[in-house]
Protein backbone atom coordinates (compact mmCIF):
# COMPACT_ATOMS: atom_id res chain seq x y z
CA UNK A 1 0.00 0.00 0.00
CA UNK A 2 2.91 2.07 0.90
CA UNK A 3 4.72 1.51 -2.45
CA UNK A 4 1.15 2.38 -4.58
CA UNK A 5 0.72 5.62 -2.74
CA UNK A 6 4.54 6.99 -3.24
CA UNK A 7 3.91 5.79 -6.78
CA UNK A 8 0.61 7.95 -7.24
CA UNK A 9 2.42 10.89 -5.35
CA UNK A 10 5.18 11.02 -8.06
CA UNK A 11 2.76 10.75 -10.53
CA UNK A 12 1.00 13.84 -9.26
CA UNK A 13 4.33 15.46 -8.95
CA UNK A 14 5.16 14.96 -12.38
CA UNK A 15 1.73 16.28 -13.96
CA UNK A 16 1.90 19.19 -12.40
CA UNK A 17 5.43 19.80 -13.91
CA UNK A 18 3.67 21.64 -17.06
CA UNK A 19 5.81 21.37 -19.64
CA UNK A 20 8.08 18.99 -18.36
CA UNK A 21 9.54 15.70 -19.96
CA UNK A 22 10.09 13.35 -17.85
CA UNK A 23 10.47 9.62 -17.56
CA UNK A 24 10.19 7.21 -14.53
CA UNK A 25 11.08 9.73 -11.28
CA UNK A 26 13.12 11.79 -13.55
CA UNK A 27 11.72 15.53 -14.73
CA UNK A 28 13.59 17.72 -17.37
CA UNK A 29 12.61 21.75 -16.77
CA UNK A 30 13.75 24.23 -19.30
CA UNK A 31 15.75 22.85 -22.02
CA UNK A 32 17.35 25.80 -23.77
CA UNK A 33 20.68 26.33 -25.61
CA UNK A 34 22.24 29.68 -26.89
CA UNK A 35 22.77 30.70 -30.39
CA UNK A 36 26.11 30.11 -32.26
CA UNK A 37 27.98 31.81 -35.10
CA UNK A 38 27.64 30.56 -38.47
CA UNK A 39 30.57 28.05 -38.89
CA UNK A 40 30.80 27.57 -34.93
CA UNK A 41 31.30 23.59 -34.83
CA UNK A 42 30.40 23.25 -30.93
CA UNK A 43 27.27 24.46 -29.13
CA UNK A 44 25.93 23.22 -25.61
CA UNK A 45 22.85 22.95 -24.26
CA UNK A 46 21.28 23.42 -20.77
CA UNK A 47 18.37 22.09 -18.34
CA UNK A 48 17.32 21.53 -15.05
CA UNK A 49 17.17 17.46 -14.16
CA UNK A 50 14.90 17.25 -11.24
CA UNK A 51 14.45 13.99 -9.61
CA UNK A 52 11.43 13.11 -6.91
CA UNK A 53 12.46 9.83 -6.61
CA UNK A 54 13.67 7.76 -3.00
CA UNK A 55 16.60 6.30 -5.08
CA UNK A 56 19.65 8.67 -6.80
CA UNK A 57 19.69 8.20 -10.78
CA UNK A 58 21.99 9.28 -13.45
CA UNK A 59 22.46 10.88 -16.47
CA UNK A 60 24.49 8.55 -18.58
CA UNK A 61 24.17 9.96 -22.44
CA UNK A 62 22.71 12.21 -24.58
CA UNK A 63 21.54 13.24 -28.06
CA UNK A 64 20.86 16.11 -30.72
CA UNK A 65 20.04 16.45 -33.84
CA UNK A 66 21.99 19.42 -34.76
CA UNK A 67 25.61 17.38 -33.35
CA UNK A 68 27.58 14.59 -34.80
CA UNK A 69 28.84 14.22 -31.38
CA UNK A 70 27.29 14.97 -27.86
CA UNK A 71 29.09 14.16 -24.47
CA UNK A 72 28.05 15.52 -20.95
CA UNK A 73 30.62 18.01 -19.64
CA UNK A 74 31.51 20.29 -16.67
CA UNK A 75 33.15 23.33 -16.31
CA UNK A 76 35.16 24.37 -13.31
CA UNK A 77 37.89 26.34 -12.15
CA UNK A 78 41.03 24.61 -11.90
CA UNK A 79 44.24 26.42 -10.10
CA UNK A 80 42.65 30.06 -10.97
CA UNK A 81 42.25 28.37 -14.88
CA UNK A 82 38.66 27.72 -16.19
CA UNK A 83 38.96 24.11 -17.36
CA UNK A 84 35.91 22.40 -19.51
CA UNK A 85 36.30 18.37 -19.71
CA UNK A 86 33.50 15.36 -20.53
CA UNK A 87 31.93 13.22 -17.49
CA UNK A 88 30.97 10.01 -17.72
CA UNK A 89 27.85 10.55 -16.38
CA UNK A 90 26.07 12.80 -13.70
CA UNK A 91 24.45 11.87 -10.62
CA UNK A 92 20.90 13.08 -9.41
CA UNK A 93 20.56 12.84 -6.00
CA UNK A 94 17.14 11.88 -4.41
CA UNK A 95 14.55 14.78 -3.89
CA UNK A 96 16.93 17.05 -5.45
CA UNK A 97 17.83 19.17 -8.58
CA UNK A 98 20.62 19.06 -10.71
CA UNK A 99 20.90 22.84 -12.87
CA UNK A 100 22.93 22.33 -16.18
CA UNK A 101 24.54 25.70 -17.03
CA UNK A 102 26.63 28.03 -18.13
CA UNK A 103 29.76 27.78 -16.75
CA UNK A 104 28.90 24.30 -14.99
CA UNK A 105 27.78 20.93 -16.15
CA UNK A 106 25.94 21.36 -19.61
CA UNK A 107 25.49 19.33 -22.79
CA UNK A 108 27.70 19.94 -25.18
CA UNK A 109 26.90 19.63 -28.89
CA UNK A 110 30.08 18.80 -31.18
CA UNK A 111 30.13 18.44 -34.76
CA UNK A 112 27.39 21.06 -35.30
CA UNK A 113 25.44 19.91 -38.53
CA UNK A 114 23.80 23.77 -38.84
CA UNK A 115 23.99 26.98 -36.98
CA UNK A 116 22.11 27.33 -33.82
CA UNK A 117 20.07 30.30 -34.66
CA UNK A 118 17.75 31.82 -31.96
CA UNK A 119 14.45 31.21 -31.88
CA UNK A 120 14.63 27.84 -33.31
CA UNK A 121 14.56 24.17 -31.54
CA UNK A 122 17.09 21.63 -30.90
CA UNK A 123 15.50 18.31 -30.80
CA UNK A 124 17.34 15.37 -28.93
CA UNK A 125 17.38 12.50 -25.99
CA UNK A 126 18.49 12.13 -22.16
CA UNK A 127 19.52 8.77 -21.26
CA UNK A 128 19.40 7.85 -17.40
CA UNK A 129 20.46 4.89 -15.91
CA UNK A 130 17.10 4.02 -13.90
CA UNK A 131 14.68 6.58 -15.74
CA UNK A 132 15.91 5.37 -19.56
CA UNK A 133 15.72 7.89 -22.28
CA UNK A 134 13.71 11.19 -22.19
CA UNK A 135 13.12 13.48 -25.63
CA UNK A 136 13.96 16.93 -24.68
CA UNK A 137 13.63 20.12 -26.91
CA UNK A 138 16.16 22.72 -26.76
CA UNK A 139 14.66 26.65 -27.16
CA UNK A 140 17.71 28.74 -29.06
CA UNK A 141 18.06 31.89 -27.13
CA UNK A 142 20.47 34.75 -28.11
CA UNK A 143 23.60 34.69 -27.96
CA UNK A 144 23.68 36.44 -24.80
CA UNK A 145 21.55 34.14 -22.58
CA UNK A 146 22.87 33.13 -19.41
CA UNK A 147 26.04 35.21 -19.42
CA UNK A 148 25.23 37.08 -15.81
CA UNK A 149 26.06 33.14 -14.36
CA UNK A 150 29.26 32.55 -15.84
CA UNK A 151 31.88 32.86 -13.75
CA UNK A 152 33.49 35.73 -13.07
CA UNK A 153 30.89 37.95 -15.69
CA UNK A 154 29.46 40.92 -14.28
CA UNK A 155 26.55 40.52 -16.28
CA UNK A 156 23.23 42.05 -15.11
Amino acid sequence: MKTVLKSAFAALLLAGLAGAAHAGDIAVENPWSRAAPTGAPVGAGYVTLKNIGAAADKLVSATADVAGKVEIHEMAMDNGVMKMRPVHGLEIPAGKSVELKPGGYHIMFMQLKKPLVAGEKVKGTLTFEKAGAVPVEYTIKAMSAGASSMPGHKGH
